[in-house]
C-alpha cells in the first residue's frame, strides 16, 4: 500500500519541539494525572495507591464496562455494546475506513478535514470525491454539490463535525439532509466528532448516531477531555454490521487498549460534567481573545469558530503558508499549522485552547511579524 505523507502530523513532528508559543496544539490545555483526579473529586494519593495494585494484563479486551458506559453516555439512546474502544480517534478512523471501503467503492470526503479521511481510501484504490468547504458557505457542506457527488457505488460520506481546522458546526437540519442523501444511495456516514462535546452554552451537541442508524461516530479522550496522552478513542454506531466487521478487523490491529488508560478515561467520562466545566471556561475565554485579536489586526480575517478548538485564519501576505509558518517560528518562536497541510493556501490553523497567556503573546507576535514582512 502506498499512501501520501500525512502533512499535519509530519509538520507537528518536525517543528513542535522548537516552539516558544505553541499555537498549533489542538487539545484543550492538557491535564496532569493529579489535576484529573482532583477535578474528578478523587484524592490523588489514595487513588494512585489503589491503582498500584492493577495487574498490567490485556484486561478487558472490548473495553471495561465503566469505559463503555461512559462513552455511551455521550450520546442519546446508545448502548455500551455499541461502542468499540480504539487507540485514539486516529485508530478509529483508520479501522472504519479500512474495514468498510474497497477499491471498487467511491466515497465522499469534505475538504478541509483530517487527512485520514481522503488519503487512506485513496491508498486503498477507492474513488475519493471531494466536497470542498468554503468561507462563502461558512465552511458548511453544500447540499446540492453533495447530491451531485454520490451515486449507486457510493459506500460512505465522511464529514467532520466540529470541523478541523475551521471550527464550523453543522446544524441539525443540515445533518438530517446529509442523512437523506446518504439514504438515497444506502451509504454510511462517518462523522469524525473528536471535537464534539463542549458547546458554548452547555447544550447537548447532536451526533450522527442520534439521527442515522448507518451513522458512525468517532471520538476520543484527546481534544475536549484534555487527555491526549491516554490514547483512548472509540467507534460508536447502531449498525450491527459495522460493529461486527470492525470487531473482526480489530483483532488484527488493536486487540485491546491499555488498562491504565481505560481506567483513567472511565473516570473522566464518569465526571464529564466537571471536566467539561473546566474546559468550557478555557474555550470561551480563549475564543474571545482570538476574536478580539482578529478584529484588531487588519492583516487577517476569519470565520469565527463556533465549536471545537481550532480556527482557520487567512493572512494578506503573498507568501506560501508553509514558508510563512517556518519563518514565523524561526523569527518569533510561534508555531501554527500551515493551511497547506489542509490543502488551503493563504491561511494558517490556530489552536486557541491552550493557556490564555501563551495565546495572547503568540498572537501579538504574529501581528508584529505580519507588520514586518
Amino acid at each position: 500500500m502506498k499512501i501520501k505523507t500525512f502533512k499535519v502530523e509530519r509538520w507537528m513532528n518536525e517543528y513542535e519541539d522548537d516552539a516558544v508559543y505553541n499555537l498549533a496544539e489542538t487539545c484543550i490545555d492538557s491535564m496532569t494525572v493529579e489535576e484529573l483526579l482532583t477535578v474528578c473529586g478523587e484524592d490523588p494519593k489514595s487513588y494512585l495507591t489503589g491503582l498500584a495494585g492493577t495487574r498490567l494484563s490485556y484486561s478487558h479486551i472490548f473495553g471495561s464496562p465503566e469505559f463503555l458506559e461512559g462513552v455511551a453516555g455521550l450520546y442519546r439512546d446508545l448502548k455500551p455494546e455499541q461502542v468499540i474502544p480504539t487507540h485514539g480517534a486516529i485508530g478509529a478512523n483508520n479501522q472504519v475506513i479500512t474495514t468498510l471501503i474497497g477499491p471498487e467503492d467511491n466515497m465522499v470526503s469534505v475538504m478541509p478535514t483530517y487527512q485520514q479521511h481522503y488519503s487512506i481510501p485513496e491508498s486503498i484504490g477507492a474513488d475519493v470525491r471531494i466536497l470542498q468547504l468554503t468561507l462563502e458557505d461558512d465552511y458548511l457542506p453544500n447540499l446540492e454539490v453533495l447530491r451531485g457527488l454520490v451515486d449507486e457505488n457510493t459506500r460512505m460520506i465522511t464529514i467532520n463535525n466540529p470541523n478541523n481546522p475551521t471550527g464550523s458546526w453543522i446544524p441539525v437540519d443540515t445533518m438530517k439532509e446529509i442523512v437523506k442523501i446518504a439514504q438515497s444511495v444506502d451509504a454510511y456516514v462517518l462523522c469524525d466528532e473528536v471535537y464534539r462535546g463542549i458547546s458554548e452554552d452547555g447544550s447537548y451537541m447532536q451526533s450522527i448516531v442520534d439521527i442515522y442508524d448507518k451513522g458512525i461516530s468517532v471520538g476520543s479522550m484527546s481534544k475536549v477531555f484534555s487527555l491526549a496522552g491516554l490514547r483512548m478513542g472509540w467507534i460508536a454506531t447502531k449498525s450491527a454490521e459495522v460493529l461486527h466487521l470492525c470487531h473482526e478487523r480489530r483483532d488484527y490491529d488493536t486487540i485491546s487498549c491499555g488498562v491504565i488508560d481505560d481506567k483513567l478515561a472511565a473516570l473522566a467520562l464518569k465526571n464529564k460534567d466537571k471536566v467539561f466545566a473546566r474546559n468550557r471556561a478555557i474555550l470561551n475565554k480563549n475564543r474571545a481573545i482570538l476574536d478580539q485579536w482578529v478584529q484588531e489586526t487588519p492583516e487577517v480575517k476569519y470565520l469565527k469558530p463556533v465549536a471545537g478548538t481550532t480556527a482557520l485564519v487567512y493572512y494578506d501576505k503573498d507568501m506560501p503558508s508553509y514558508d510563512l509558518c517556518v519563518k514565523l517560528l524561526r523569527e518569533k518562536g510561534v508555531l501554527f499549522t500551515p493551511g497547506e497541510c489542509f490543502e488551503m493556501e493563504g491561511a494558517v490553523r490556530i489552536g486557541y485552547a491552550y493557556d490564555s497567556k501563551t495565546l495572547r503573546e503568540g498572537l501579538d507576535k504574529l501581528a508584529e511579524f505580519l507588520k514586518e514582512v
